[in-house]
């Protein structure tokens, strides 16, 4: 199993777009073969104190958060080159500013 975080920065004023159309695209993924789990998560402010051992990070109102988890590396490699993964890029590119992906391993 893999784990896959990816932040998206997106264009002032476009996180509610983007998001409408992840969620557009996410039946078609949780039907791919080996996806355990997909989906968006936005920053939330919780007003704790910094401190301590604790930096909490920056709310960006401009970045949403895709979380999946993956049976194995080549059914993430086989999401990718699927075609709605092809349609939904087109559909968001415009209002995308960058992307950043972590893939992870469990450590069990």
């Amino acid at each position: 199993m893999i784990h896959v975080i990816a932040t998206i920065e997106v264009h002032p004023g476009q996180r509610d777009t983007f998001i409408r159309q992840f969620e557009a695209l996410k039946p078609d993924v949780i039907a791919e073969q080996g996806c355990l789990e997909y989906g968006a998560a936005i920053g939330l402010e919780t007003g704790l104190p910094a401190g301590g051992n604790y930096a909490w990070a920056r709310v960006d109102d401009n970045a949403v958060i895709i979380i999946e988890k993956w049976s194995s590396m080549e059914s993430w490699k086989a999401h990718l080159r699927a075609p709605h993964m092809d349609a939904y890029r087109v559909r968001t590119n415009d209002l995308v500013a960058r992307r950043s992906v972590q893939v992870l391993a469990p450590t069990r």
